[in-house]
């Protein structure tokens, strides 16, 4: 039988690694600063570092995240706008997409800051991110003319489960279908 080695991993060590375990995460998923935190946590807390408190792991968790923020890998600003860019091509609303920033733990100045600059860029923006939805789920206007009045409320209800609110919803869902069509060509 071969005896078991028992390493003690000195402070030092821990935060290289935990630098080298921040790096390939943040190389492969661009998280924001909060989503770093909680994976380095329980990446240490799973491998139960011997000689470190939580607190003294909390306090080296951020240090490394600070470095990172200092040499620019992550930046909650940048990772706010280009997420909701991305959830505007897809059709998502404003409210989802503020609720979606909020459970990644970005900072509410950055998410007002966000959310201002997509209503500076078109203040309409949730009717055009209802449309978009429409023609992905062929909901809406993107049906039949046959079949919109008996899916009127199931379609209603998709929109409001996606963040959209009763007014746009309704807007939506009350377009012919030749200006659907204009608008999707628009688009």
């Amino acid at each position: 039988m071969i005896p078991i080695r028992n390493k003690k991993k000195s402070l030092q060590g821990t935060v290289e690694e935990m630098r080298n375990f921040a790096f390939a995460y943040v190389e492969k998923y661009a998280p924001s600063k909060q989503q770093l935190k909680t994976y380095l946590l329980k990446k240490y807390l799973k491998a139960s570092v011997s000689n470190v408190k939580k607190q003294d792991l909390n306090d080296l968790i951020d240090v490394v995240l600070a470095d990172l923020e200092k040499s620019k890998f992550i930046n909650d600003k940048f990772y706010s706008e280009s997420k909701a860019k991305t959830m505007i091509q897809r059709g998502s609303s404003i409210n989802k997409i503020r609720s979606y920033l909020f459970s990644k733990g970005i900072n509410d100045e950055f998410i007002k800051e966000t959310v201002e600059k997509i209503y500076d860029k078109n203040s309409d923006q949730d009717f055009f991110s209802a449309i978009k939805l429409c023609k992905k789920k062929r909901i809406g206007p993107a049906r039949t003319t046959d079949n919109r009045p008996l899916f009127y409320k199931k379609d209603i209800s998709l929109l409001a489960r996606n963040g959209f609110d009763f007014e746009t919803s309704k807007k939506v869902m009350d377009i012919e279908e030749k200006d659907y069509l204009k608008i999707i060509n628009l688009l």
